[in-house]
């Protein structure tokens, strides 16, 4: 099994990093954190310039023909950079569903969606942190041809900034179903804010929203979410990579009785450590692409891939702040940023407990 990135996956990669890195350093980052922006619109139009919103989906619906390793070669760069543009929930969660469904009105805001037109949230989380839809609590009533959607959904990336969102809620028969909900809709109420990590997010509350039910073949929303878990654990991933490259880096230039500080037993092993935890976490993110790649994933591996990026996230985390010391900590500091991107990574659609949880009952 070959887990080297192929020629046109180097190229892309190439491609988007000199962009990220002339364009979206970490000041320029912060700029955007702290400015009014959601995020960089000029960012997101240059991701569909090159291709990343259609990427995924196959050229028959106006896509590029991409595979989920496709995705994640370059995931790890948004990781790297801290990208906060809502590509994971726009176009791996939200396109995917409107691309598996039949509804022209689906198919409408499929075509803005990887256009760049138009952004697409997905509604899932409603505190539970699983990725499991069997815990959904928001309801669909039926109306007619139309549904009405009753409930809260937290989280929501992008959610106050949509055209349109993708929500998760049971049918009237109870079973797990996605509907579409046009942001303009009556009975939507938002509360906005900016995640630990620098997105822009809401929590929802929907007071008999008119809804389009996607009508997805059964088992959809769990394919949906396991292919964007891939991608969001690439992005921790890059970020892992990052803290391993800027904390050796200051172990060898920061001195302590006028020696390098990497020198140490103490931090040494640390940093060892440190590379490790990324190269098991590096590892476990290409056989997973791989198996994914072969229609072969099942959901024990993903789970697998969730619970080891969660966990050795975290660890390089923490290893990182202690070894620069309490400028660690400090906004102006790239290391804690990528800390609490790591803890943003682990957190959503289930922490790397509830992974290892699942990992055994199976």
């Amino acid at each position: 099994m070959d887990f080297n990135y192929t020629e046109e996956q180097q190229i892309l990669r190439d491609s988007i990093c000199k962009y990220l890195e002339k364009s979206y350093d970490f000041d320029a980052r912060q700029k955007l954190v702290r400015g009014d922006a959601p995020w960089s619109a000029e960012a997101w139009r240059q991701f569909a310039e090159f291709g990343l919103l259609a990427l995924p989906f196959s050229q028959k619906q106006g896509g590029l023909g991409g595979s989920i390793s496709d995705c994640v070669a370059f995931a790890e760069l948004f990781g790297k950079h801290l990208v906060i543009e809502p590509y994971n929930s726009a176009v791996m969660l939200s396109a995917s569903a409107l691309a598996m469904s039949a509804n022209p009105a689906a198919q409408d805001w499929f075509a803005k969606a990887i256009g760049g037109e138009a952004v697409v949230a997905f509604a899932f989380e409603e505190g539970h942190g699983t990725p499991s839809p069997a815990h959904l609590a928001m309801t669909a009533s039926a109306d007619g041809a139309e549904y009405l959607l009753s409930g809260d959904k937290r989280l929501v990336i992008a959610g106050a900034e949509a055209d349109a969102l993708v929500v998760a809620a049971r049918s009237a028969k109870g079973a797990p179903a996605l509907f579409l909900v046009d942001a303009g809709a009556a009975g939507l109420h938002l509360r906005t804010y900016r995640t630990i990590d620098g997105r822009s997010a809401a929590d929802v509350h929907f007071d008999r929203v008119a809804a389009t039910a996607l009508d997805l073949p059964a088992g959809a929303i769990d394919d949906i979410v396991a292919r964007a878990m891939i991608v969001q654990c690439a992005e921790a991933v890059g970020a892992m990579g990052a803290l391993c490259a800027i904390t050796a880096e200051y172990a060898m230039t920061r001195k302590q009785f006028g020696v390098p500080i990497a020198t140490f037993q103490a931090v040494a092993h640390r940093l060892a450590d440190m590379k490790i935890a990324y190269a098991k976490a590096h590892a476990s993110l290409l056989y997973t692409t791989a198996l994914a790649q072969g229609d072969a994933a099942a959901g024990r591996d993903i789970a697998i891939l969730k619970a080891q990026c969660g966990k050795l996230g975290r660890a390089i985390g923490e290893a990182a702040i202690q070894t620069h010391g309490g400028v660690g900590t400090t906004d102006e500091l790239s290391v804690s940023h990528y800390h609490k991107r790591l803890i943003a990574c682990d957190a959503m659609f289930g922490d790397h407990s509830y992974h290892f949880r699942k990992i055994g009952e199976g």
